[in-house]
């Protein structure tokens, strides 16, 4: 039997600080980012479709995005351009199910002036279920690269728990 809430809101389908979508953090140079395996994830075998890999990925970057301060809608509302996936490589290992508590890890591998290099991760507990590398080149509304703003370089490196001199070059 559902247990109620324990504080529930004042009034009935407000809306508090407790009803917000998943989010991640930042710990130790990687970025954590909860996904439960929905019933929609699944194909008729019962496991994950494995393009739905791909979206957790991408929800798990752009939590990253936010979490380092960085706000790409704005960047790209004021036509400053937008992160574009230029390459992918992934490999499956294992298969996730139906409730899975999965976590997707990023790291970030290497910051270029307009491109980062991006590992990342999809574990149920200690197992690597599927691991990719991903390109992502910020990218203008035409489609020609950009120099990504010296601001989220450092937030960049920030995230990888350092300050080398020799990235963002």
């Amino acid at each position: 039997m559902p247990q109620p809430d324990p504080a529930p809101s004042a009034s009935r389908g407000s809306v508090d600080a407790l009803d917000q979508p998943a989010r991640g953090r930042i710990v130790d140079g990687e970025h954590r980012f909860p996904v439960r395996v929905y019933f929609e994830d699944t194909d008729l075998s019962g496991i994950v479709y494995h393009a739905n890999y791909l979206r957790y990925m991408e929800r798990a970057r752009s939590d990253m995005l936010v979490r380092a301060g960085i706000d790409q809608r704005a960047h790209q509302e004021a036509g400053g351009g937008t992160y574009a996936v230029t390459a992918l490589a992934i490999r499956y290992r294992a298969p996730a199910r139906l409730d899975d508590a999965l976590i997707i890890i990023t790291q970030l591998q290497q910051i270029r002036a307009a491109s980062v290099d991006i590992h990342q991760r999809v574990m149920l507990g200690a197992q690597i279920l599927t691991e990719a590398d991903v390109t992502a080149a910020l990218v203008s509304p035409g489609g020609r690269p950009l120099r990504q703003p010296a601001a989220w370089v450092t937030a960049f490196l920030q995230v990888m728990g350092e300050m080398r001199s020799d990235q963002g070059k």
